[in-house]
């Protein structure tokens, strides 16, 4: 299923939101760069009050260059009004130099940026949709790896109908051969860098919110996860909510609010 970017925006009603939030003109909100390619910043943005943690924001669309953080910004804005400090990040993506492992290396360096930043990183929590999802949830178990070495670690996941299981996405040719782009070929040992399934269990806990109606990310992505991640002893939640792929972030919508939920039990 290939969308527009337009198409995605205005199906989960939050263009007229993304416009008010526009760029470097927004009040409160820093453009902060971690690298010299374009794409390599986040938007980090304080709440008034004392912060509860720090929100990683990180936007879905596939991995690939048609999308990028303008998803992410209503998300952002509404969870500073709720006391937590985001930090919505662009990445390379597919078309714009991003794939394995240049995506992955902009996810770890952006959050790995917070320790240079005036803020506290005692809670950092990813949240995540879609292709954001499975980054979100990689993002907790990268110390493992050589290539990327951690001082800031994720402490809590909240993935938002994410692409969980690259092994089976690839099967299924999910977003149109996504997978196999990012990757750059099909299931090999790369893989096991980068799947988030291949890395059950991770040492945090997760939340998988996802949409029943769901049929660009099936739910199975979110439910076989969390099956396979209580099997070998981790914490992780199925959330099955009410509606379709893009519900999870309307900030409007009721979907949104059981992940504020989840985020109110963390902190």
């Amino acid at each position: 299923m290939r969308l527009s970017r337009r198409t995605l925006l205005a199906s989960v009603g939050v263009t007229a939101l993304v416009s008010g939030c526009g760029g470097d003109d927004v009040t409160g909100v820093e453009k902060i760069t971690y690298g010299d390619d374009a794409s390599q910043f986040g938007e980090l943005t304080r709440p008034s009050g004392t912060s509860r943690g720090v929100v990683v924001v990180i936007h879905g669309g596939f991995w690939k260059a048609a999308y990028d953080l303008d998803l992410g910004r209503p998300l952002a804005a509404d969870l500073v009004q709720r006391g937590w400090t985001t930090w919505n990040i662009e990445y390379r993506r597919v078309g714009s130099g991003g794939g394995f492992p240049a995506t992955f290396d902009d996810v770890h360096t952006a959050i790995e940026k917070l320790a240079d930043v005036d803020v506290d990183t005692g809670r950092v929590v990813t949240l995540g949709h879609s292709a954001g999802g499975h980054l979100a949830t990689w993002a907790a178990a990268r110390g493992r790896f050589d290539e990327w070495q951690t001082t800031v670690p994720v402490t809590e996941v909240i993935s938002q109908a994410g692409v969980l299981d690259l092994t089976s996405a690839f099967v299924q040719n999910l977003g149109d051969g996504a997978v196999g782009a990012l990757m750059d070929g099909p299931p090999g040992p790369d893989y096991d860098l980068g799947d988030p399934t291949r890395q059950i269990p991770l040492d945090v806990p997760v939340w998988c919110v996802h949409g029943r109606s769901d049929t660009v990310v099936p739910p199975d992505q979110s439910v076989k996860y969390v099956e396979q991640a209580r099997a070998a002893g981790a914490t992780a939640e199925d959330v099955s909510v009410d509606g379709d792929h893009f519900v999870v972030i309307n900030p409007n919508s009721p979907a949104w609010s059981r992940t504020v939920e989840i985020l109110d039990q963390i902190g």
